[in-house]
């Protein structure tokens, strides 16, 4: 990374580490800035609280955990995802900081697509791109606005390449398994899409 590059990094790192945002925000570095991002609406909220309830069924005695609300981080860059599974005893898993956890501690993460364009890209495309980048195993797409609804799981990611080679798309009302990892055989189901959406 040319110096100006890693100069620019560091500074965006320090003023994300410093941000005091207002509840109801959250703010992410991605592809060279920090986006602030409002929670999502109700129908995003009920989807997450009913995929958390049911990993945490899943993942059960596993010394895994789903969690929310907390940030990963990858090489100065960081993500707040809907959604993540990491290690149940956390500590030797945070960055040195306690700002998040590790990337390479995180084996599954999960975004619920919000409405707009904006939303939209940040979740199909930048982060696709940053979670196979860091080498995240498992990314789940929860997407009411691809058609009347779609679950797609991305595996096999190819840093390198900032892709994922293989996912598997489905539309809502039909049950996808994770094929890979401690959440492997993990059903989403509409019990927690809820239906498609007309």
């Amino acid at each position: 990374m040319p110096e100006h590059d890693s100069l620019f990094a560091e500074v965006l790192w320090q003023a994300w580490k410093f941000l005091d945002l207002p509840e109801g925000f959250r703010a992410e570095i991605a592809d060279g800035y920090i986006e602030l991002l409002p929670t999502g609406p109700a129908r995003h909220a009920c989807a997450v609280n009913r995929l958390r309830r049911a990993l945490e069924r899943h993942l059960d005695g596993t010394g895994r955990a789903a969690y929310h609300g907390m940030g990963v981080i990858h090489e100065r860059k960081a993500w707040v995802p809907d959604l993540f599974v990491a290690p149940q005893d956390d500590e030797e898993f945070l960055t040195e900081d306690g700002l998040g956890f590790a990337a390479s501690a995180v084996k599954l993460v999960v975004e619920v697509v919000s409405p707009g364009h904006e939303n939209q890209q940040r979740d199909r495309v930048r982060k696709r791109r940053a979670y196979a980048r860091a080498g995240i195993p498992v990314y789940v797409l929860i997407d009411d606005h691809d058609n009347h609804g779609t679950v797609t799981v991305l595996t096999s990611p190819s840093p390198g390449g900032e892709t994922y080679a293989a996912a598997i798309r489905v539309p809502y009302g039909t049950e996808v398994e994770i094929p890979e990892g401690p959440v492997k055989g993990f059903a989403i189901t509409e019990d927690i899409t809820g239906p498609r959406v007309t």
